[in-house]
């Protein structure tokens, strides 16, 4: 807890973090452990049920940086970066979001300009976690030539490259969010990622990203339950256990119940992934109804938990804070909630309807 209160990452844990053999996830060979995505969920479900700012650390280095590599990537640049990533050797970070674009993130400005032997990238990104000290983040940019999306892969000390942490978060306190400004920062053309061309190569990552990070609040809410199980025996109020009141036992039956049904929505998901016929809307959903029903859940654990559920002590404060930022990041509810409205009924509202002036007959 005391890294948590302090919003410090515990570096010394990466070394078990990388001996459990679970970065890299669904990568096969370089070294990555070459897991089913069903496996790779139930892993980060696992964390995350101890703690979900572990969790995101892998999630951000292992299903966004270290995949893009694999998905996107040039031979070279995996066999030069995958093994030592998969061992957490070396950390990676993801940088796709915006102080001004986060869910139209495709409206992105940063840019790459092509000079002899590489490019120079120049723009701002926020909200990217492990950014602070990255050995290597992973940027995409406007290519100023073509108009389209590229990605690059940065180092942590090129010149001109300045990640700066962001205070004050209520939620993965141990995260390291930052700030990254980049101002004429000069990428080799080895470290450009050729398969990265557009916007749309960054769904490919995302897809799959999108249901580890619906395991998330799985595994969250698994921890709380179990917390709030074992604090109903435990604790007594007028001479019997929590556990023997009715409206107790209804909440911690909800919470389970909720449990359940996000464990199996995250199921299907994967099961859809594996079979090659998950689309974006169903992502989509899972992501955005398991981040619901795991607000609901530990809500309730928080109410069953009385005055001690305000303190970060008893784990369920903690994880009631956690959950916020899950529930915002890869898509918030209100935009994934419209991907899948879009698949459902062909029509996208993603943006306003532009105002028409109409000329008035009185």
């Amino acid at each position: 807890m005391q890294y948590w209160e302090k919003a410090e990452f515990p570096f010394e844990i990466v070394p078990k973090l990388g001996a459990l053999n679970i970065a890299g996830g669904t990568i096969k060979g370089y070294g990555c452990p070459g897991l089913s995505v069903t496996a790779n969920a139930l892993a980060t479900a696992e964390v995350a049920r101890v703690d979900a700012s572990c969790s995101a650390f892998i999630l951000v280095h292992s299903s966004l940086a270290t995949r893009t590599i694999s998905l996107c990537g040039s031979e070279l640049q995996k066999q030069k970066y995958l093994p030592s990533l998969a061992k957490l050797d070396m950390i990676a970070c993801w940088g796709l979001t915006e102080p001004d674009y986060g869910s139209d993130a495709s409206g992105l400005r940063t840019t790459a300009t092509k000079v002899e032997g590489g490019w120079v990238i120049e723009g701002q990104k926020r909200w990217i976690g492990n950014s602070t000290f990255a050995d290597i983040l992973i940027i995409f940019a406007k290519n100023k030539d073509t108009n389209q999306i590229n990605g690059f892969i940065v180092k942590k000390n090129a010149p001109g490259l300045q990640a700066t942490k962001i205070e004050n978060k209520i939620g993965l306190r141990m995260v390291q969010s930052g700030d990254i400004l980049l101002q004429k920062v000069f990428v080799p053309d080895e470290d450009r990622l050729p398969g990265v061309n557009s916007f749309q190569d960054t769904s490919k990552v995302l897809a799959v990203s999108r249901v580890m990070v619906a395991w998330q609040p799985i595994g969250i809410v698994m921890g709380v339950y179990d917390m709030c199980h074992r604090y109903m025996q435990e604790r007594k109020q007028f001479g019997a256990p929590l556990a023997a009141f009715q409206i107790n036992q209804q909440k911690l039956v909800q919470m389970l119940a909720n449990v359940q049904a996000m464990f199996l929505m995250g199921w299907r998901l994967c099961k859809l992934y594996e079979s090659g016929k998950m689309t974006p809307g169903q992502a989509s959903l899972g992501k955005s109804w398991i981040t619901l029903r795991a607000r609901e859940t530990v809500a309730l654990g928080r109410e069953l938990l009385g005055g001690n559920g305000i303190l970060s002590d008893f784990l369920v404060a903690k994880a009631f804070n956690d959950l916020e930022p899950i529930y915002t990041y890869e898509g918030t509810y209100d935009i994934n909630t419209l991907v899948t409205a879009r698949e459902v009924t062909g029509i996208a509202s993603f943006k306003p309807v532009a105002k028409t002036t109409r000329t008035s007959r009185l």
